[in-house]
């Protein structure tokens, strides 16, 4: 009996993260706030959800807090089309209306309107 009740003390004290809500969806073309690129979102983290090595890596003065959405984009710059993960306060949405120039594009979506990109039928739940 005493084995089950510090298994339940134990549990009381994990404590969740806050409830967290995402601003974007999927198929949302965004823009960073402080970089120069833009991309469409692929995938949502409710919270961070990347190595630590890869949050350590950000400068603490401009480091996100994790407790919010975590982006992957397919994202392109001037020079390249790559792969980004962004919090959410670093995202606004993209106004120019114009599409993402990014190879993977074809294969996660269908069909670009209205300034979002349609999941292809395979990928939607």
């Amino acid at each position: 009996m005493k084995d089950i009740s510090l298994s339940l003390d134990r549990q009381a004290q994990l404590v969740a993260p806050a409830v967290t809500h995402a601003r974007f969806a999927i198929g949302d073309v965004v823009r960073h706030r402080l970089l120069e690129f833009r991309g469409v979102i692929f995938d949502v983290d409710p919270v961070f959800a990347n190595s630590e090595e890869w949050y350590d890596a950000i400068p603490e003065g401009v480091r996100p807090a994790r407790d919010q959405p975590f982006y992957h984009l397919l994202a392109e710059n001037a020079d390249s089309s790559y792969v980004a993960y962004v919090s959410q306060q670093n995202l606004e949405h993209d106004q120019s209306d114009e599409p993402v120039d990014h190879p993977a594009i074809s294969g996660i979506f269908d069909d670009y309107r209205d300034g979002r990109y349609q999941l292809r039928r395979e990928h939607r739940h």
